[in-house]
């Protein structure tokens, strides 16, 4: 296992050792003893999740308060942009925010920590992302800000003129100055 910190230093990418022969591939998509020796955090993760999108399906930006969720990102089937937000107001990088690129054909995984806001743009005619989360989801907890806040100016690879598909949580999220946010 390969830890590459990214400019929010929080946010790892995770990239899997790949052992390959005549038939085929495999690598651990996790190991948590792996895991912990490679970044020093040895974590528990309760729940999974699975999502399928559609070309230009926007999900985010979402992240939970209390419990703060972690994520570990990783796609199964197609490509996406994916995105991490600091929402932690103590933070020096408060509102600052990380995209990569994440596919199918690539052993790579994104830790996105509890503290931060995590949304994706699916790039391929469909895409399949699992998540390993850190906390259950609470539902009373949840939270989204708006995909297109100016003050977060994320850089979207959207074609011009292009308007992602949105959910209906996602077409109202508030912008990050009217939302509650991590202290």
């Amino acid at each position: 296992m390969k830890v590459r910190a990214t400019r929010l230093p929080e946010v790892l990418i995770i990239e899997s050792r790949v052992h390959t022969d005549a038939r085929g591939a495999l690598f651990e998509s996790w190991n948590r003893r792996d895991f912990a020796a490679a970044t020093g955090l040895d974590l528990d993760f309760p729940q999974d999740n699975l999502s399928r999108s559609v070309r230009g399906a926007l999900r985010g930006i979402h992240y939970q308060l209390a419990p703060a969720q972690g994520k570990l990102v990783r796609v199964l089937r197609g490509r996406i942009f994916d995105v991490a937000v600091d929402l932690r107001r103590s933070s020096p990088r408060f509102g600052q925010w990380e995209g990569i690129t994440l596919d199918a054909a690539s052993p790579r995984a994104l830790w996105i920590p509890p503290g931060f806001g995590h949304g994706f743009l699916a790039l391929s005619a469909e895409a399949e992302v699992l998540y390993k989360l850190s906390a259950l989801r609470e539902p009373a907890a949840e939270r989204a800000i708006a995909w297109d806040d100016p003050q977060l100016g994320i850089d979207w690879p959207l074609a011009q003129g292009e308007a992602p598909v949105l959910s209906p949580t996602d077409r109202a999220a508030p912008r990050l100055a009217a939302a509650a946010v991590y202290p």
